[in-house]
């Protein structure tokens, strides 16, 4: 009896007023769309994802960490090469602007060889961890170790007198003591080595590309005359690397300032004895020892001397230690400026540097014997630029910059073929 009655309750309300009425359909619907909300939200919060792949994710290895050199990741500019098997041309810059612009390393297209890299430097993970800040790097002497650093109030050394700091040396400016931090020498290349960018950003253009960093560098933390905004820029193309240092006083009262570039080009393959060096400049500053740098004041003519690099197809360096000041820089008549050159007749090639601002009146060149680098280093200032040894009258290179007023330092790296006067 209880089964005849529930099946005929079963036929009459489940098949009659359920299933045919249409009542079950819409059940499922409900179902089926409350099942899609919930996997939809699962989805979106990434427990659907992780569900699949949980014991996926267990045995992966974690993704490295991006190197930051100076607490800022690095800016490369890249491009394809275009050209021939037959032409040099430039294919990537790698820059540092938490290091102030640092030049880490240029590669380039050489026949016969392929990729090469232009710069003594280490990788990118190489430089994070030399440049600590901390230590032997405090004042950021790891950034003259590596690559081209930019040299900002002033370039090279200055020697001053022993500060009442322990450390720290003196130096006087118009009757305006700074007091700046003493290396053992001196204080050394400027007060850029260790700033981080305030803004840097890359822009790609049709053959290469352009980086910019702004330096926010007020008085560089040592009381320096005034407050001075610094922008570094990098343009790469098939056939020159511009680099391009502005600086402008945004404070109120006169400062002076000297730029320069500090790099270490690579001695490729080895060859140091068989490297070409041109400098065109008629004298050089005298110094007391070239270790340290430190001018006697004098200028001496360079004709005739072994520091005369002005043949047009340079000198043979040979393996004798070089470190000198070259002024009285001088251009051919249909140069944009005076041309340094650095060339390897065994690999076919050199690196050509033209000084296009005529604010540049040194090139410091540094080569010693058994080292794998030679730095050409084109700069506004004479070593120790505000020393008792330059007379009044000298012009030992600063620049005086007013309130709002800017100058620019410029320098066009080139590749060119040995024995071929125009770049290719």
């Amino acid at each position: 009896m209880s089964r005849k009655w529930l099946s005929s309750l079963y036929h009459t309300v489940w098949r009659r007023n359920v299933m045919r009425s249409g009542v079950l359909t819409g059940i499922l619907l409900i179902l089926a769309l409350f099942g899609l909300a919930i996997a939809y939200r699962a989805h979106m919060q990434g427990n659907f994802h992780k569900l699949k792949v949980k014991a996926k994710i267990t045995n992966e290895r974690q993704e490295a960490t991006v190197p930051h050199p100076g607490g800022q990741e690095a800016a490369v500019l890249l491009r394809t090469r275009q050209a021939g098997d037959s032409t040099p041309e430039f294919l990537s810059a790698t820059l540092l602007p938490g290091r102030g612009m640092n030049v880490l390393q240029i590669t380039a297209y050489i026949p016969g060889k392929g990729e090469v890299n232009l710069m003594a430097s280490p990788t990118v993970e190489g430089a994070t961890a030399a440049m600590t800040g901390k230590g032997a790097d405090a004042d950021g002497q790891a950034s003259l170790a590596m690559g081209g650093a930019f040299e900002a109030p002033w370039a090279g050394r200055i020697w001053g007198s022993p500060a009442q700091t322990s450390g720290h040396i003196t130096t006087v400016w118009r009757g305006h003591a700074i007091t700046l931090s003493d290396t053992g020498n001196g204080a050394t290349n400027g007060l850029m080595l260790t700033q981080p960018s305030d803004t840097a950003g890359t822009t790609g253009l049709p053959d290469g590309g352009e980086a910019q960093a702004v330096y926010r560098a007020g008085d560089y933390g040592v009381h320096w005359p005034s407050k001075t905004e610094v922008t570094v820029t990098v343009l790469l193309s098939s056939r020159a690397v511009d680099l391009t240092v502005v600086a402008r006083n945004v404070g109120d009262t006169a400062e002076p300032i000297g730029i320069g570039w500090h790099p270490r080009f690579a001695v490729f393959g080895g060859n140091r004895a068989g490297l070409r060096l041109r400098v065109p400049a008629e004298m050089r500053a005298e110094l007391r020892d070239q270790g340290a740098e430190q001018p006697t004041g004098k200028l001496l003519p360079v004709a005739g001397t072994p520091f005369d690099f002005t043949s047009a197809s340079g000198t043979k360096l040979g393996m004798a230690d070089l470190d000198e000041y070259f002024v009285d820089l001088h251009q051919e008549l249909l140069d944009n400026g005076p041309q340094a050159e650095l060339s390897d007749p065994s690999s076919g090639y050199g690196l050509r540097m033209t000084a296009l601002s005529p604010t540049i009146k040194a090139i410091h060149v540094t080569a010693p014997a058994n080292a794998d680098f030679v730095s050409i280093e084109p700069q506004y200032n004479y070593p120790d630029p505000f020393g008792r040894e330059w007379s009044k009258e000298a012009d030992s290179g600063m620049v005086v910059l007013q309130p709002g007023q800017s100058t620019e330092w410029k320098v066009r790296l080139e590749l060119f073929t040995v024995g071929t006067t125009p770049p290719l």
